[in-house]
């Protein structure tokens, strides 16, 4: 039972490394994207907000890189699996942003495809951590007088 416990915790943290690089990558290039790259992606015509906003998204990806690159070295089970759940959500949320994109625009852009594949992909696999076999994959070690706090 304890390997079963070591190798799914070396797991998450591949996966906490996995998500930490790309993000850090994709935030990198987001971030230092050139006007004209942006304007030839939207047929020629450049827009400053989107820009700006491609810019903030990838600050926020570097954010969560660097956060997700230290988590790897938490014990604390709980947080781990509140951190795997709300990186569940967040995939899924962005998932249905990129759904809704690619099904009411009039293009049919293939890069909403591979986005949707990898955001999928990447937010089940934190929601095998957090929901599978009932939740019970990221091993939560309780002392008697924690439980007592909990209950204040």
């Amino acid at each position: 039972m304890a390997d079963h416990h070591y190798t799914t915790r070396k797991q998450l943290d591949n996966l906490f490394c996995f998500d930490s690089v790309t993000s850090v990558v994709f935030g990198m290039i987001s971030l230092l994207t050139p006007h004209g790259f942006l304007a030839r992606m939207n047929g020629g015509n450049y827009n400053k907000n989107v820009h700006e906003t491609l810019r903030l998204y990838g600050c926020l990806r570097i954010a969560l890189g660097w956060i997700l690159f230290h988590i790897r070295h938490v014990d604390d089970g709980r947080f781990r699996r509140s951190v795997c759940e709300a990186l569940c959500f967040c995939y899924a949320l962005q998932s249905a942003a990129v759904l809704r994109a690619q099904l009411t625009s009039s293009s049919n852009d293939w890069t909403n495809w591979i986005a949707l594949i990898i955001l999928i992909s990447v937010g089940t696999m934190y929601g095998r951590f957090r929901f599978g076999q009932g939740g019970d994959l990221i091993k939560v070690y309780e002392l008697p007088s924690s439980s007592a706090r909990n209950l204040r």
